[in-house]
């Protein structure tokens, strides 16, 4: 089982380096970037500077606020420099935040990130080979490539792998279909939203696949609350509980609420949202929401509890590094147990 982890979105530019460096060194497979705050491949290159041997993944970019085309150069570029470490992972995000927060056109997203995909790959060919592109669709058209703006010919360096993220069944499929990957959204990875709704979409569309099948790795964004003492683990539980009312707030993330009954807490903090009550909203989710789908363990518990939920269901955790690099070795413990289970 590989092992990734990720970064504080309101982390400082100054300081990823220095965090890449302590999930290298403490033998994490992998770091995935968000965006939130600021630019997912401007994060990327700082982590990609500052590690020799671990994957950079955004996780995800945001891929209807950006031309295919310049998400190419970005992600062939990052490839280049890292020699072959980064991957590119792009999602979607939801109509009110294209539209109203990056002032973007928002349409149907499955279709539309078909073709995106489509059009990141025939960017990525012509820049290995020099070839004209020829992409067209209904969202996106690229057919122009003069020499002077094509970083190729290049064939030594390697076609970044595309990732795609999502909740949707639609999303998982089209995953399924055209990507290298799939990473859920910590919302939605609960074992039961695998097992009902990921890993059936995801077989759908390889179903539909071009030459075949081929290999896919699913990275499950796992939720789970970890520290050296039971003091830790409470204190980071009442931030959790936070953090996961502010999440499931959003209705495109509802889904594994509605796989365990909870559909109308949704509803519940969508309605306090629209009233502002942001500080509010961590009242609502009870401690039997919070034990089902954010489970918490002692770090020398911590390998058993992720096994025991998603070892036979994900190709790929999500381990958080401690807030105090004290306890880096103490989660170094766990993520060589999870790569050698």
């Amino acid at each position: 089982m590989k092992v990734y982890t990720g970064m504080d979105p309101r982390i400082s530019l100054r300081d990823v380096g220095a965090h890449a460096r302590r999930a290298e060194a403490a033998g994490y497979d992998g770091l995935q970037v968000s965006e939130t705050i600021h630019d997912g491949f401007a994060l990327a290159l700082l982590a990609l500077e500052h590690t020799e041997r671990i994957t950079v993944r955004t996780s995800v970019a945001l891929a209807f606020a950006r031309s295919p085309m310049l998400t190419a150069y970005t992600a062939w570029d990052l490839a280049r420099f890292s020699g072959g470490r980064f991957h590119l992972g792009l999602g979607t995000q939801i109509k009110q935040n294209i539209e109203d927060r990056y002032g973007m056109p928002w349409s149907e997203p499955a279709a539309r990130m078909r073709e995106y995909v489509g059009a990141v790959r025939a960017a990525f060919a012509t820049f290995r080979t020099g070839e004209r592109p020829a992409f067209e669709g209904e969202h996106y058209r690229i057919t122009r490539m003069q020499p002077y703006f094509n970083p190729g010919p290049d064939a030594e360096t390697p076609e970044p792998s595309v990732f795609l993220g999502g909740v949707n069944r639609r999303m998982c499929a089209l995953a399924g279909e055209v990507a290298d990957g799939f990473v859920t959204h910590p919302t939605n990875s609960s074992p039961r939203y695998l097992e009902e709704i990921c890993l059936p979409g995801l077989a759908e569309g390889r179903g539909r696949r071009e030459g075949g099948a081929g290999a896919l790795e699913l990275v499950a964004g796992t939720q789970v609350i970890a520290g050296a003492t039971r003091e830790a683990l409470d204190k980071e539980r009442e931030r959790q509980r936070r953090l996961f009312a502010f999440l499931y707030s959003t209705p495109a993330y509802r889904r594994t609420l509605e796989l365990y009954g909870w559909g109308e807490m949704q509803d519940q903090l969508a309605r306090m949202v629209r009233q502002d009550r942001w500080d509010d909203l961590h009242a609502v989710v009870t401690d039997e929401v919070l034990d089902a789908l954010v489970p918490m363990a002692l770090y020398e518990d911590l390998p058993e509890l992720i096994l025991g939920r998603w070892g036979s269901l994900a190709d790929g955790v999500t381990v958080p590094l401690p807030a105090d690099p004290a306890h880096d070795g103490r989660v170094a413990e766990v993520v060589k147990a999870l790569q050698e289970a």
